[in-house]
């Protein structure tokens, strides 16, 4: 029987990534054209490992840069959301393992300044965290936002 991976080995494993390819078919009525690069998991994680207490970026900031990085036009928006996901599972697993220095996942937020619900822990956990690095978390509707997020995005940097 096949054991489950581990995040800590999904994160690990790039799968032959990154790519970088042109903007085709279907995904050119949404994207333009262009080039486009599919990170590795361990890209997006370096990225969210650099954003300082205190400060926060979104997951559009993650694309922009990694299109940077590679020089494209833009980056995966599904991976890059996916591989920020398992690098937030991971950072969970290794702190359950006793590991102090994790990926501060809590301070990557979707556009427009909003918890990602899907990361460890919920709401519940994220509102936490960020309310004890000074953000202020509100409600609206059924969603969660950090406000003024703008005023402490970090603008990563390679």
């Amino acid at each position: 029987m096949k054991t489950k991976k581990s995040w800590r080995e999904k994160l690990a494993d790039s799968k032959g990534l990154p790519k970088v390819g042109q903007i085709t078919g279907k995904m050119t009525r949404r994207w333009g054209t262009g080039t486009m690069v599919i990170p590795a998991p361990k890209e997006v994680d370096a990225l969210m490992k650099k954003v300082p207490n205190g400060k926060l970026v979104t997951i559009n900031e993650l694309r922009a840069r990694l299109a940077q990085q590679h020089n494209v036009s833009i980056a995966c928006p599904i991976t890059t959301g996916i591989f920020a996901w398992i690098a937030a599972h991971a950072a969970e697993e290794a702190a359950a393992a006793g590991k102090s220095n994790v990926t501060p996942y809590w301070r990557t937020l979707k556009s427009g300044g909003q918890l990602n619900e899907k990361y460890p822990g919920g709401i519940p956990r994220l509102k936490k965290r960020l309310e004890a690095e000074g953000h202020k978390v509100f409600k609206r509707g059924k969603r969660y936002f950090v406000a003024d997020f703008e005023k402490s995005l970090a603008f990563v940097r390679g």
